[in-house]
């Protein structure tokens, strides 16, 4: 009898474990709760679509199609940097083209950067749905602003549908913007690691920017911070721009992507830009040898050579370090860069070239602080406190920021 007793205790309580994993909401996309929905909110309405190719469903199908399908009235699309088929580099003009479904797609990287007033008085809503990559730099976020800026300004709604923060269980880090320096490559005052989703981003856009704008967020379901995006089940990883390849280059992004305010390439032009550096006038073995001294976490560092096909060096052969991440749990990208900065800035303060691109490094950097304290070589310790006082103050005054858990 207490053999049955015991065996019936042990039952309900590995019942009781498995009970929220059972519970445990497969994720989707906003685009994919818009769909289970049948697209009702959009119902009756006019509407417009800033999206590109990688936008797409747990199933792959574009998120423009899954609105048609639904009987959306789809009037055009628009597409940020890179263009809709994501086949144009970065800082490529982009024109405007036509597609199947005798849909006009606009561009937003050409003539202008923001849409066309008079072009949105001809919907209701105004949908966006890209995926970000979780650095304040990417563009899609300036793209995101600039059509809740003309939104408001039209009296048109706006709708995002949400996406996962790929880099979320990152903790934020970074400078948080100035205005001073605020540009394309740095929209809003946010760390440089943020941390959050688009939707998130637009809601704290809305409070601060835009109060009399009506905005919607389709939120996704399943979504937890605390996972990387490649983590969740059903996310489809589809590359969000030309060079951010798969998943381990989107994770180096933030740790390579301020080399292009200098005259060191982050790998342009090769088969693994952002996940190696390099320049004609460097020594491998001494750029390790100095970064070694910083011990960062979880990452690790190769001496290689590339020679670019085009952006920085093209045709020449360069010298330089491939990065591995080995524990994403502690790699700490922000660190990393410091770390990079402050070496090459050492070794080479003549050829790495941040007094020759000092407005767009800020720019990047959100701030000109980082700057001047990489070219004083100041201890990494001391950048590292700066910028966890900011991120710190930043917090304090957003800490209704999360939609997710």
């Amino acid at each position: 009898m207490r053999r049955i007793s015991l065996f019936f205790v042990f039952s309900l309580i590995l019942l009781a474990l498995s009970a929220p994993a059972a519970r445990a909401e497969a994720f989707r996309y906003g685009l994919d709760v818009l769909d289970l929905e049948n697209c009702a909110q959009l119902r009756g309405k006019r509407v417009g679509l800033i999206t590109n190719a990688a936008a797409v469903s747990r199933t792959g199908e574009p998120g423009y199609r899954v609105l048609l399908r639904n009987g959306v009235d789809l009037k055009f699309l628009m597409a940020p940097e890179h263009g809709f088929a994501l086949e144009y580099e970065a800082g490529q003009r982009v024109g405007n083209a036509g597609m199947g479904e005798n849909l006009k797609v606009w561009s937003l990287y050409g003539d202008s950067r923001k849409p066309d007033i008079s072009l949105l008085k001809t919907i209701d809503v105004l949908v966006f749905d890209l995926q970000d990559a979780g650095v304040r730099c990417y563009t899609y976020i300036s793209t995101m602003k600039l059509a809740m800026e003309a939104c408001s300004e039209a009296g048109v709604a706006f709708m995002v549908l949400d996406r996962p923060n790929p880099l979320a269980p990152l903790p934020a880090s970074g400078f948080v913007l100035e205005p001073p320096f605020e540009s394309f490559v740095g929209a809003a005052e946010l760390p440089f690691i943020h941390g959050m989703s688009v939707g998130e981003i637009a809601r704290w856009l809305q409070k601060r920017r835009f109060p009399g704008l009506t905005l919607q967020v389709v939120r996704m379901r399943g979504y937890r911070r605390d996972r990387f995006a490649d983590d969740l089940p059903g996310f489809r990883f589809r590359p969000p721009s030309p060079n951010l390849r798969d998943f381990k280059t989107l994770l180096l992004y933030p740790a390579t992507v301020m080399l292009e305010g200098t005259d060191v390439s982050e790998g342009r032009g090769t088969d693994a830009p952002f996940r190696m550096f390099g320049a004609p006038f460097i020594d491998s073995k001494a750029l390790i040898q100095e970064l070694e001294r910083y011990r960062l976490p979880g990452v690790e560092f190769h001496r290689t050579s590339f020679t670019p096909e085009r952006n920085k060096f093209s045709g020449v052969e360069c010298q330089g370090v491939r990065l591995k991440v080995t524990d994403r749990e502690r790699f700490d990208p922000f660190m990393t860069s410091t770390a990079i900065l402050l070496s090459l800035q050492k070794l080479w303060p003549g050829e790495t070239g941040l007094h020759r691109h000092a407005t767009f490094f800020d720019q990047l950097a959100g701030t000109s602080r980082y700057r001047v304290m990489i070219q004083q070589q100041r201890p990494i310790g001391e950048i590292l406190a700066a910028v966890r006082a900011q991120v710190r103050a930043f917090e304090a005054t957003s800490p209704n920021r999360y939609l997710y858990p």
